[in-house]
């Protein structure tokens, strides 16, 4: 429900910044101090809001529509409205359910696509939890049980390549507990001697499932990490993925 009205504001505020009708693009006058908070007020929330809307689910917005409506009921134009607000808010929240669960099945159609192909591929290890890596490096030290704790190297990425996690931006390695992170990654961690360095590719259930996590991993997406097993590490404190 929160981000349904999150993305729901945005798409007002962002639409209505960029929208090609005659009345979004009525010079500001700015005569008088009301008039000048006015429009800070819409600059300031437009130009927050405006990334936001690329995470509308669906099809692209219609801005004419949109605008159309917005306009019509902060105008107070009853007489002109088309839907009543309580038949909007329904139909909003049916659309938004609809869309993000046709979004779901196509991440997920897509991501068991990818892991069947992939796992042909030469050097590419499938588990029995249906995880798959690839060796880069081995190491030659011992492997970590779920009760340690390590230090890693890591970048996740998505399967179209865009990043979402990667501890050299952080600018260091990250401590973790293997036990406590996703599935994907305590299994593999359990796999990896120190000092080795691995592709993973992480189903969704051994993932973030259906609910996704953030802004950039959709509810069902497969996941690509590229780990370095640095070292186990003692009495630590240990970030939770």
């Amino acid at each position: 429900m929160k981000r349904i009205s999150l993305l729901i504001a945005t798409a007002v505020v962002a639409m209505s910044v960029t929208a090609t009708s005659c009345d979004s693009h009525k010079k500001a006058s700015l005569k008088t101090a009301v008039d000048s908070v006015s429009y800070a007020i819409g600059v300031s929330t437009g130009t927050g809001y405006r990334e936001n809307l690329k995470t509308l689910p669906g099809e692209k917005a219609n801005v004419d529509d949109l605008i159309a409506g917005f306009i019509q009921a902060i105008k107070g134009d009853s007489a002109a409205l088309k839907m009543t607000p309580e038949a909007c808010q329904a139909y909003i929240q049916k659309y938004f359910m609809e869309a993000t669960a046709k979004e779901a099945k196509k991440t997920k159609e897509e991501g068991d696509k990818f892991l069947s192909e992939n796992k042909t591929k030469q050097g590419v290890i499938t588990t029995a939890s249906g995880l798959q890596y690839k060796v880069e490096k081995e190491g030659t030290g011992v492997k970590p049980t779920a009760e340690d704790k390590v230090k890693v190297n890591y970048t996740g990425t998505l399967l179209d390549g865009t990043k979402f996690d990667s501890s050299v931006d952080h600018g260091e390695p990250a401590v973790i507990a293997v036990g406590q992170v996703i599935k994907g990654w305590t299994e593999v961690l359990q796999l990896m001697p120190v000092g080795s360095k691995y592709t993973v590719w992480i189903p969704s259930e051994l993932g973030y499932g259906e609910q996704g996590a953030g802004r950039d991993i959709k509810p069902n997406s497969v996941l690509k990490f590229e780990i370095e097993l640095l070292e186990i590490v003692k009495d630590s404190t240990a970030t939770k993925k």
